[in-house]
């Protein structure tokens, strides 16, 4: 069987319009026919619901791209292990799709397009199996991690160190899901805020967010001492290899910072010498949680520049507005590779000025947004859940990097 991705698109469309009512109408069926998957899912299903529109749109609008396709339908196979699921699950996950599409998409449903609907399920179903299978056997699923320091920063935001029982391999700019004792099932995604350590220790920037599970828990009920759980490091929004390297422009606002520190951590540690300017930005002072650090870091790097920005607060000395504008106070950034974290109208806003200014996209690094891959006219903004990924629909703080806010 081949791939029509005309066909697919097409009656995918159809479906969009009631796309809640379909991910509500799969989920029952897919539970009705196989109840004993129903105990691999979280207790509440809203987030679920989220998570599979996004990959499923993301698969639809990628289809005329194979590499990108396949590189995502890796990761998602890869991913899933720690979630327990197995080859043979992909049958039953494929039975509920084919019969919730039948379903809502009305006349558009044919013969033709039951064919491309499988063979493009089909298809997607053995790179996700392939890709797991072949990670089985270099990595694990998940790993156990003590924590082993826990500091307060300010009554919502913890600076959490994490030692895995077994080594974590991961690339500066990746990020973990993360999941406590008290809410099994439950990941959420948080940025490594340090570059690879000897120890194998790894930090997270947790901001609570008021109702959230797992950074609630995080931040307010987390001890020395305790454990959790970590899923494998993913994540785009990594250092490149250059020679010779190029200045860098690193713009974080609010936790944000995470991933930011952690690339401007390996690029000293390298030993390369490229003139850095990190601009931190936060609503208050009293929000530049991680500022005496990053001074510190200063005082050790000659060639790195910390400029903190505070944007909601008239009577800061020190530089103040929003990042996107602080941006373009200064010279000309054409020339940096640049890094862009925090929250996601930021991060588009920054972004849009920077290449308008002339900075080529592909020295722009970022975690590809929610809505990557699907056409244009279908675009969404990420309201909350994951400037970087999708799947996290839960309300971030206003000028939050939602990775490390997610519930």
């Amino acid at each position: 069987m081949s791939l029509n991705p005309r066909l697919i698109k097409e009656s995918f469309s159809a479906i969009e319009p009631v796309m809640g009512r379909a991910v509500a109408y799969f989920y029952g069926r897919l539970f009705a026919e196989s109840p004993q998957l129903r105990c691999m899912f979280p207790p509440a299903m809203d987030l679920q619901r989220d998570r599979l529109f996004a990959a499923l749109t993301r698969i639809v609008w990628s289809l005329d791209s194979p590499d990108s396709l396949g590189s995502y339908l890796g990761q998602l196979g890869r991913d899933h292990r720690k979630y327990g699921v197995l080859a043979e699950h992909h049958t039953a996950v494929g039975n509920a799709l084919m019969a919730t599409i039948r379903r809502f998409c009305g006349d558009a449903w044919t013969t033709e397009v039951e064919t491309a609907w499988v063979a493009a399920y089909t298809t997607a179903a053995n790179i996700m199996i392939e890709a797991a299978e072949a990670e089985a056997g270099v990595s694990p699923a998940w790993w156990l991690a003590e924590v082993v320091d826990h500091e307060l920063r300010t009554p919502d935001i913890a600076v959490i160190t994490l030692r895995p029982g077994t080594p974590m391999t991961f690339v500066p700019g990746q990020y973990v899901d993360v999941q406590v004792a008290r809410w099994p099932r439950v990941w959420r995604s948080y940025s490594i805020a340090n570059a690879p350590r000897p120890d194998n220790t790894i930090r997270l920037h947790v901001r609570a967010v008021r109702g959230g599970w797992v950074s609630t828990a995080l931040v307010s009920h987390t001890r020395i001492g305790d454990t959790v759980l970590l899923g494998p490091p993913v994540g785009t929004m990594t250092p490149p290899r250059q020679d010779p390297p190029r200045d860098i422009l690193c713009v974080a606002g609010g936790t944000g910072l995470a991933p930011v520190k952690a690339i401007v951590e390996h690029v000293i540690a390298s030993g390369l010498r490229p003139n850095i300017h990190l601009l931190y930005g936060a609503r208050t002072a009293a929000e530049l949680y991680d500022l005496q650090d990053l001074i510190r870091m200063e005082a050790g790097y000659p060639w790195l520049r910390i400029l903190p920005v505070v944007s909601g607060d008239p009577a800061y000395d020190g530089i103040r507005g929003p990042l996107p504008d602080v941006v373009r106070r200064f010279h000309s950034w054409a020339d940096h590779e640049v890094y862009v974290c925090g929250p996601p109208a930021m991060v588009e806003e920054t972004v849009r000025r920077l290449q308008h200014d002339g900075v080529p996209p592909a020295r722009v690094h970022r975690d590809p947004g929610p809505a990557e891959g699907r056409a244009p006219s279908l675009r969404q903004p990420d309201t909350a859940g994951g400037y970087g990924r999708t799947d996290r629909p839960n309300p971030a703080e206003p000028g939050e990097h939602p990775h490390n806010v997610a519930r």
